[in-house]
C-alpha cells in the first residue's frame, strides 16, 4: 500500500491535477470563513458592476454615523418596482385564476397589491404559462414584498460593555443614502451580477454545490456500474445477457435526452441540488458497467479464483476478497471521472432551466444561466460568466490529469 502511494505521488499529472483539485477545495473551505455574510452592492441594483471597489451599507451599519436624506418618494419606488408592464402582468395572472376582469384596476397600486398578494400562489400552475413567465412572476412577486410597507427597517449595533445588539436607529421606506457620506467601502475583486451580489462570494458558494452534486452524482453512478459490472462478468449467463441487454439500452439512448426528460418530469418545485445528483447518477453508470465486466471476465477464470471455487466459498465472498481488490484501482479512476461528469452534466442542465431550483442554493451551472438570462455575455459582462467557466474548467482538467496519472500507475502498458 505505501509503495503503491509513493508511486501514485510520483506521477507529475496525478500530482498537478491533485494541487489544482486541492486549491479549488481549500478556497471552498476557507473563503467562506474570512468573508461570512453576503456582500450586495445595493446602489444600482438591477446593473452589472464592474470588478473594483464599492459602496457596501452593510460595512457602514453599526461603524461610524451615516447621513439620510429623507425625501417623500414613495411614488418613485412603487414605479420603479411596479412597471406598466408588471401591472398588465399581474392583471394577466389575477384573470387566469378567475377574478373578474371588472374588479381589476391595474391605476389603483394599492388594491392590486392586495389583490395580488391574496391570490398569488408560486405552486399553482395556470394553463398556458411556460416555465419563463412562471419564474417572472416569482421575481416580479419577491421585488414586491413590502412595497407598501410604512414600516421602518431597525439598525441595531453591539453594545460596548455589554455585547448585546440594541437598536440604534430606524430607516423608512422613503429614506435614501447619501452615498458621498457612507464612510466605508468594500472591494469586489470579480464585481456583481445583475442582482447586486459579490460574484467571488457566490462563485464559491457555487462550487461547493456543484462539488457536491459532482460527488453524489459520482457515487451513486459508480456504484451501480461496479455492482452491475461485477455480477454480469462473474455469473455470466442469463444474468449477463440481461444486464448487458439494459446497458446497451441505456448505452443507445443518449444520456443527455434522459437527463432532460427526467429533471423536466419532477418539476422545478422539487428540484433540488441532491435530488439533480442522483438523478446524473442514475442515467450515467452504463460506461462503468461495461468497464468493470470486461475486468472480471479477464479474472474469473485466474488461478486464485478457481481455488477459491475449489474451496467452497460463496460468490459474494469471491467476488469481494478475490475479484473485487484487483479492479479496484479501475474503479476508483472510473470514480474520478463520473465526478467530472456529474458537474459538466449539472452545468448543461441548469443551463437549459432544468438544473436545481433558483430559490435554494446557486451552482456553477446557474451562474451561467443567470449570466445568459440577463445578457451578461452580449452586454460584454465578462465577470459574470467567465470566471464560472474557468472554475469548470479547472475542475474537470484537474479530475482528469489524476486519473490520467493513477492509469499511468496501475496500467502496465503506459508505465516508462
Amino acid at each position: 500500500m505505501k509503495h503503491t502511494l509513493q508511486q501514485i505521488f510520483r506521477s507529475p499529472r496525478f500530482v498537478f491535477g491533485f494541487s489544482i483539485f486541492m486549491g479549488i477545495l481549500l478556497m471552498v473551505i476557507v473563503y467562506p470563513l474570512i468573508i461570512k455574510d453576503h456582500p450586495l452592492a445595493i446602489i444600482g441594483q438591477g446593473t452589472f458592476f464592474e470588478p473594483g471597489i464599492y459602496v457596501s451599507v452593510y460595512d457602514s451599519i453599526g461603524s461610524k454615523p451615516y447621513t439620510l436624506i429623507l425625501k417623500d418618494a414613495a411614488a418613485k419606488r412603487i414605479a420603479s418596482k411596479l412597471t406598466d408592464e408588471d401591472r398588465l402582468a399581474i392583471k394577466e395572472w389575477l384573470v387566469a385564476v378567475e377574478i373578474p376582469e371588472s374588479e381589476i384596476d391595474i391605476t389603483n397600486t394599492e388594491k392590486l397589491l392586495e389583490q395580488w398578494e391574496e391570490n398569488y400562489d408560486p405552486t399553482q400552475r395556470i394553463k398556458g404559462m411556460t416555465n419563463a413567465d412562471r419564474n417572472y412572476y416569482i421575481r416580479l412577486n419577491k421585488s414586491l414584498e413590502g412595497l407598501l410597507s410604512t414600516e421602518g427597517l431597525s439598525i441595531a449595533a453591539k453594545n460596548a460593555d455589554t455585547g448585546v445588539l440594541e437598536e440604534t436607529d430606524v430607516i423608512a421606506p422613503s429614506d435614501y443614502v447619501n452615498i458621498n457620506q457612507v464612510p466605508s467601502v468594500r472591494v469586489l475583486p470579480l464585481g456583481t451580477d445583475n442582482f447586486g451580489r459579490d460574484v467571488l462570494t457566490e462563485l464559491v458558494a457555487a462550487t461547493r454545490v456543484s462539488l457536491q452534486i459532482g460527488f453524489v452524482a459520482g457515487i451513486v453512478a459508480t456504484l451501480i456500474g461496479l455492482i452491475l459490472g461485477l455480477l454480469a462478468g462473474y455469473v455470466g449467463g442469463v444474468v449477463d445477457d440481461i444486464i448487458m441487454f439494459i446497458t446497451n439500452l441505456f448505452t443507445v439512448i443518449p444520456s443527455v435526452v434522459l437527463l432532460i426528460l427526467i429533471s423536466f418530469s419532477i418539476g422545478q418545485d422539487k428540484r433540488g441540488a441532491f435530488t439533480i445528483a442522483v438523478v446524473i447518477g442514475l442515467t450515467s453508470w452504463n460506461w462503468t458497467t461495461r468497464a468493470v465486466r470486461a475486468q472480471v471476465i479477464s479474472l474469473r477464470n485466474r488461478d486464485h479464483v478457481n481455488l477459491s471455487k475449489l474451496s467452497g466459498h460463496s460468490i459474494p465472498h469471491i467476488i469481494l476478497n478475490d475479484i473485487l481488490p484487483y479492479i479496484a484501482s479501475y474503479v476508483i479512476m472510473a470514480l474520478i471521472l463520473q465526478i467530472s461528469l456529474g458537474i459538466l452534466a449539472e452545468a448543461a442542465l441548469s443551463i437549459l432551466g432544468l438544473g436545481p431550483r433558483t430559490t435554494e442554493v446557486p451552482t456553477l451551472g446557474l451562474m451561467m444561466q443567470w449570466a445568459m438570462i440577463y445578457q451578461a455575455q452580449i452586454l460584454g459582462k465578462w465577470w459574470a460568466y467567465f470566471p464560472v467557466i474557468v472554475v469548470i474548467a479547472l475542475i474537470a482538467f484537474s479530475l482528469n490529469l489524476m486519473n490520467t496519472g493513477l492509469d499511468q500507475v496501475f496500467n502496465p502498458a503506459l508505465r516508462d
